[in-house]
């Protein structure tokens, strides 16, 4: 690329021949202060509209879609850059909108009184190397030839320039122009790289930057649940920079991108087809485009070939609200962020107040005219061309130069002329008592405009407009939603609003409804796997991004309670989840109740069997006289019967919900009890070895073992009991406690020990006592009486053993309420054990056989 236009401190000389090469060794030297001579090198690029000022403002847009292709064969210069394809009619009306906003500001009595501002804008044909060509020429002026006595500089030089449309030429632009402090402003290059001022320390812009869109499209994204989407974008440095800064805020939303596509307008028709090809294939329903609009159009016009599926489209600003993408009805449904509408007062009629003699005048409007109704100014044509007639009406013309219905970017460019202006004004004017003055004859460099630009925060026709440190804007957005209108044609609607200065998680608000793909009104989904629902959790799937997984239920004892949730939790000990497992309920607590069959058994028996003790002691106290009673110790009987109705009374105590006394009452009455019956057992046991010893000669053993001695007894090993009960409840008594660990399911309330050794030292006393008392009857059990109450002793303790060591076993590894039914059953068996052992023979003779309840029958040895 030849560039030629340069603006050095020592200048270039023209040199033409060996003359002026001869003339160039001798320099003229003048008595007075040097003069040198400088000279543009290289062709100048007419601008596409340009106007005389005081001070110039440069402007470039891309008013064309591409620049011709130059082929080098390096024997001659090379061909003047110059711009091919079709116009673009809305860069056009940027450029207009440019041209509007001087005027207005030449017009104002407040703003630069006395000076008019001039412009040159160019067409930058939307590539970089034109984009530089134009950026050496604003930063030199036009004249080709001219001296000075100090340097070479040039009046016609511009003081700041707006510019560019797209990012990659402003980053070239920027990079030039910055070594002269020239300041640039944007009004559409929203590379977040640009706010870099270590780079570009001289770029200003009244578009945000794409760091803010890109985290607004992120949060749109996740506002509406898409976790699964695809993704192109332009190879240049908008689309570069963008999609990196989206991509990264998706990340960080969890949002997960099929794919990664880049293009360019100039890119093979292969290459776009591979990419048209990528989304229909792609299982993402969503695409987010971070394209510029021109690249976008070949896209889409490719998508458009061959059918595709039906695609939701997620827009950047630069595509998303440009009125000539519209006509992709295909599209319909496409939602993005665009800048605010706005209103610009008279601007319409300034677009339309087209002469004749003024679009003849300008070969660019010469060009939008012939394009936009097919004809030839002039009064030669080609074949097959029509002559414009004069007669053609803009104002009837649909086209986006004509349509100010939203006005978005192109008050952008208003807003970068006004601060571009103030900026100047700034510098070269001072307030008096009542007006503005300024000095038009003062001449200013760059960099002081530079430096108020830093500075200017004003308000124009309602819309705010400073620069921070970086020379960003506040960014402020639309959101906007491609619907069809009842005519059926595809219109932009604002459905919301974005406004980054707002504290986090209120920035994004949508105040309508909007429309969706293929006209729909319900969300859309899009993702790789369709959502875990509470009770699972998500399983990734090897070689896969995370949005793609499985569902696996939550293990046992866990929950989940939302929606892809990545986790199990478990539930509080004292809870339990559900059969969805997506909730704790408290745990079913577990207990042996009177209100179930087992503890209506249970308790029946009890009671059953202390009734029978009681109407046996009423048939032994009616009968008391009777030798059967006489004979079997009738205190220690009556005793033996009240003890074993405490017995089964006692049982009683373990059903029901466990309570502190209840857990003492039931472990200390069954011990002292049944030692209390064991008791009276073992004296009627040694009652019965000692009258048989009495009846041998010469004893006197009775004596020694008289009624006062068998109560002292019963005393003795019982209060040996209380004893051992009370250090039990003393240092460790039972407690109510809920059991967690025997069932997961289900809370068990029982009473704990407290004391393991207590509980093992009562058991194992009544133990002792029984073992003792089975050996005395064992021994006694052979006596000569015919009815000999031994016999009935060992086979009520033989049972009574036979019950309590079968209970051990059983009692550890019986769970839950079932070892409170073992030691019920355990008390009951050995309770039932000796008082139908014991007294049921007894009984029966009482009752049955009174002829035998003599004491000539009780005496018979030999009678059966």
């Amino acid at each position: 690329m030849y560039l030629g236009l340069t603006r050095l401190n020592s200048a270039l000389v023209s040199i033409s021949s060996e003359k002026d090469l001869k003339e160039r060794a001798a320099p003229e030297v003048s008595t007075g202060a040097a003069s040198v001579k400088c000279q543009l090198q290289g062709v100048t690029r007419p601008p596409a509209f340009s106007m005389d000022g005081d001070y110039i403002i440069g402007g470039v847009f891309s008013i064309h879609y591409y620049m011709h292709t130059v082929k080098h064969n390096y024997t001659s210069l090379p061909e003047p850059l110059r711009c091919t394809g079709s116009l673009d009619s809305r860069e056009l009306r940027f450029s207009r909108a440019m041209v509007f906003a001087i005027e207005e500001i030449n017009n104002s009595t407040e703003l630069l009184p006395g000076i008019k501002l001039g412009y040159q804008i160019h067409d930058s044909c939307a590539s970089v190397p034109v984009a530089v060509h134009v950026a050496f020429q604003l930063a030199n002026g036009l004249d080709q030839v001219f001296s000075t006595s100090e340097k070479c500089s040039q009046s016609g030089m511009a003081v700041a320039i707006i510019g560019e449309s797209g990012s990659t030429p402003s980053i070239s632009m920027s990079r030039v122009i910055s070594s002269f402090a020239i300041p640039q402003v944007s009004h559409f290059a929203t590379c977040e790289c640009l706010s870099d001022k270590q780079q570009y320390p001289n770029f200003f812009r009244t578009i945000p930057s794409d760091q803010f869109q890109a985290d607004a499209l992120a949060k749109l994204v996740k506002h509406f649940g898409w976790t699964w989407i695809g993704a192109v974008r332009s190879d240049s440095d908008y689309g570069n920079n963008g999609m990196a800064s989206f991509l990264d805020a998706a990340r960080k939303e969890g949002i997960c991108v099929e794919y990664s596509e880049s293009f360019y307008r100039t890119n093979p028709r292969s290459k776009i087809q591979r990419v048209a090809d990528v989304i229909r294939r792609s299982t993402a329903v969503v695409v987010v485009a971070f394209v510029a609009s021109g690249d976008l159009r070949i896209l889409l016009e490719e998508l458009s070939l061959k059918p595709s599926p039906p695609r939701q489209w997620i827009g950047s600003e630069s595509w998303v609200t440009d009125p000539d993408m519209l006509r992709f009805s295909f599209c319909a449904g496409a939602i993005g962020f665009g800048i605010q509408q706005s209103v610009i007062p008279g601007f319409r009629d300034f677009l339309l107040d087209l002469s004749p003699t003024e679009v003849a005048a300008s070969p660019m409007l010469t060009e939008f005219w012939e394009d936009t109704f097919n004809c030839k100014l002039g009064k030669t044509t080609s074949e097959g061309e029509s002559v414009c007639a004069g007669t053609e009406d803009i104002h009837t013309l649909q086209s986006p130069y004509t349509d100010t219905s939203q006005l978005r970017v192109t008050n952008m460019v208003y807003k970068a002329a006004y601060a571009i202006a103030h900026a100047i004004h700034d510098t070269v004017c001072w307030n008096t008592n009542t007006t503005a003055q300024c000095d038009k004859f003062s001449r200013i460099e760059s960099q002081e405009v530079l430096n108020q630009l830093k500075k200017v925060d004003f308000i124009q026709n309602g819309y705010h407009v400073s620069f921070d440190v970086n020379g960003d804007p506040v960014a402020i957005y639309e959101l906007v939603n491609w619907q069809r209108s009842q005519s059926g044609s595809i219109e932009l609607v604002t459905v919301g609003h974005y406004n980054a200065s707002l504290p986090v998680g209120k920035e994004f608000h949508i105040n309508k409804d909007l429309t969706w793909v293929e006209g729909g009104t319900q969300v859309p989904v899009s993702m790789c796997t369709d959502s875990c629902p509470p009770g699972t959790r998500k399983v990734l799937q090897k070689g896969k991004p995370i949005c793609c997984y499985d569902c696996i239920p939550c293990p046992e004892g866990e929950i989940s309670n939302a929606t892809d949730s990545s986790d199990c939790f478990p539930c509080l000990r004292e809870f339990w989840p559900n059969s969805e497992r997506n909730t704790c309920f408290p745990k079913p607590v577990e207990f042996l109740s009177f209100n179930e069959v087992l503890g209506i058994v249970l308790a029946a028996f009890s009671v059953g069997g202390a009734c029978l003790a009681i109407t046996i002691a009423a048939v032994f106290l009616r009968h008391r006289k009777t030798p059967i009673v006489r004979a079997n110790n009738s205190e220690l009987s009556f005793l033996l019967l009240f003890s074993l109705t405490l017995c089964f009374l006692c049982s009683l105590a373990f059903i029901g919900a466990p309570s502190e006394w209840s857990c003492m009452l039931r472990h200390t009455a069954f011990g002292i009890t049944f030692v209390l019956c064991i008791s009276c057992v073992l004296g009627k046991t040694i009652v019965v070895l000692m009258a048989f010893r009495a009846t041998l000669p010469g004893s006197n053993v009775m004596k020694w073992f008289g009624p006062p001695q068998q109560r002292m007894t019963v005393v003795f090993f019982t209060f040996i009991q209380v004893l051992i009960c009370t250090i039990w409840l003393i240092l460790s008594p039972p407690f109510p406690m809920k059991n967690l660990t025997i069932y997961k399911e289900r809370v068990i309330l029982e009473c704990a020990l407290g004391s393991a050794i207590g509980f093992w030292a009562v058991l194992g006393y009544i133990g002792l006592l029984a073992i003792f008392c089975f050996v005395l009857a064992v021994l006694a059990r052979k006596l000569p009486d015919n009815f000999n109450e031994a016999k009935l002793i060992t086979f009520s303790m033989l049972i009574f053993c036979a019950v309590w060591i079968t209970f051990i076993p059983a009692y550890v590894s019986s769970p839950g309420k079932f070892t409170v039914a073992v030691e019920i059953f355990a008390i009951l068996a050995s309770s039932f054990g000796l008082i139908l052992c014991i007294f049921a023979p007894k009984c029966f003779i009482i009752l049955f056989k009174p002829e035998k309840n003599t004491k000539k029958h009780l005496m018979n040895k030999y009678q059966s």
